[in-house]
């Protein structure tokens, strides 16, 4: 058996989860890689990347590189003696850093490999409506999300499922698989599989022009849309109301199947009500965001809200 010393590479909740895993197991983490602070909201006061804070509690050696390829870095990381890296959604890695590991440096990826290579597999994977997701563990290479794959996780995807439930479903699963490569790789049993040469599914960064709901499409199409983007960046569009023009972000949601001659996009509200028209039925929105307001569930919203008749979103 070797025993593995570890370093650490992450920077969201996501990668959280995976390092208490780890802690919990009793593997020696020598040293956690984190983004630097950076300053955000309206006091511009400098946050701290999730694995920093837990990291914090740890008492280990915590690195913060701008420059992943500066000698000082590069130096301190070597210095940690690590004889293996474990990376959970964190940056590209040049090569001097993934090959300095004596047992390699492996990532965990939220997608079964070759689909979702990318920034947002979770999110994607839901827009397209997919019935199975899963977990990969992979040797880090030259390029992005293609290395060597160790083992796979599989986990089936619920019709409610959202962002958030999926997230916590597969940072669950990611734990497991993590513990189980790093125990491979302390009984030198890894027997790695090239990754199939099928055209993937991509899962590129969210951005506001690719969170634009399109209310032209077919009624899964938009609900897998929305929750797949639901709580986090939220799908957005822009609701005309007279004569206003508002933008506004969609939560959660409902799909009604339903016969209707009412036009994409348009509304029909009641009082304790907001659907959507689409194509073979409605939306019905259950959390909903004005530009500028809180999050209101319909209910509050429509309390203090007025719809024109011929209100629409587009």
């Amino acid at each position: 058996m070797i025993e593995p010393r570890i370093v650490f590479m992450g920077t969201p909740d996501f990668a959280v989860g995976i390092l208490k895993e780890i802690v919990a197991h009793n593997f020696k983490v020598v040293g956690v890689i984190t983004a630097p602070d950076r300053k955000a909201g309206r006091g511009l006061k400098l946050n701290e990347s999730a694995v920093k804070k837990y990291a914090q509690t740890l008492d280990i050696p915590i690195l913060q590189p701008t420059n992943l390829k500066a000698p000082d870095f590069l130096a301190e990381l070597a210095s940690l003696q690590a004889n293996v890296q474990v990376v959970v959604a964190f940056r590209m890695l040049p090569k001097v850093v993934w090959k300095m590991p004596s047992l390699g440096t492996f990532n965990l990826h939220a997608s079964l490999l070759p689909a979702y290579r990318g920034a947002a597999p979770i999110n994607w994977a839901l827009i397209n409506g997919e019935k199975e997701t899963g977990v990969t563990t992979f040797f880090i290479d030259e390029k992005i999300d293609t290395g060597a794959i160790i083992l796979q996780k599989k986990t089936p995807i619920g019709s409610e499922d959202n962002a958030a439930s999926l997230h916590d479903t597969l940072m669950n699963l990611g734990a497991e698989a993590v513990i189980e490569t790093l125990n491979l790789i302390a009984s030198e049993n890894v027997v790695t599989k090239p990754q199939p040469t099928l055209a993937p599914k991509e899962a590129p960064k969210l951005f506001t022009h690719n969170c634009q709901i399109d209310w032209t499409a077919s009624l899964d199409e938009v609900y897998n849309f929305i929750r797949g983007l639901d709580p986090y960046p939220g799908a957005w569009t822009t609701l005309h109301n007279g004569d206003d023009q508002v933008k506004v972000k969609i939560y959660a949601v409902k799909r009604v199947e339903e016969n209707h001659s009412m036009v994409p996009g348009q509304l029909c509200v009641d009082k304790r009500s907001l659907r959507v028209a689409v194509k073979n039925g409605s939306i019905e929105i259950v959390t909903m965001q004005l530009a500028g307001k809180r999050k209101m569930n319909m209910t509050d919203l429509l309390n203090g809200y007025s719809f024109e008749p011929e209100a629409k979103f587009a």
